[in-house]
C-alpha cells in the first residue's frame, strides 16, 4: 500500500537528491580542507575565502572550483606525498632498519632461548626478502 502511494519516479528523484546533498557537503568539506591546507595565502585570505564560499554556497563553491582547481590538485598531491613518505618512515622505523639489524635481533632472541632455530630461520628470511 505505501508502494502505491509513493511512485517510482519519486523514489528516483528522492535518490538523487539524496546523492546531490552527499556530494554538495562532500565539495564544502574539500573545499574548506583546501582552503586550510594552503600555505600561500594569508589568514585574512583564507577568512574571506570561507565567508564567501558561506554567504554564497554554490556561488562561492563554483568560483573556488575553476579558479582553485590547478592549485587544490597540487596541494593534494602534495599532501598524498606527504602522507605516503609518513607511512614509508613509519614502517622503517617500526622494522628496526635493515636486514642485518633484524637477522642480529633474532640471533639474539635465539641465543637466549625466546625463540627457536626454525623461528630463527623464518625471521631470517623474512628479513632477507624484505631487504
Amino acid at each position: 500500500m505505501i508502494a502505491a502511494d509513493y511512485p517510482f519516479l519519486d523514489v528516483l528523484w528522492t535518490m538523487f537528491i539524496f546523492f546531490a546533498w552527499i556530494i554538495w557537503f562532500w565539495l564544502l568539506i574539500t573545499i574548506f580542507a583546501d582552503i586550510f591546507r594552503r600555505h600561500d595565502i594569508s589568514g585574512a585570505k583564507k577568512t574571506l575565502w570561507c565567508i564567501f564560499v558561506i554567504l554564497t554556497p554554490f556561488i562561492g563553491v563554483f568560483v573556488y572550483l575553476i579558479s582553485q582547481s590547478k592549485g587544490m590538485n597540487e596541494r593534494n598531491l602534495q599532501s598524498v606525498k606527504q602522507q605516503r613518505q609518513q607511512a614509508d618512515d613509519y614502517i622503517r622505523s617500526v622494522s628496526g632498519g635493515d636486514a642485518a639489524s633484524q637477522i642480529a635481533q633474532a640471533k639474539s632472541l635465539l641465543d637466549t632461548g625466546a625463540i627457536n632455530q626454525q623461528e630463527f630461520d623464518s625471521l631470517k628470511q623474512k628479513a632477507l626478502a624484505g631487504a
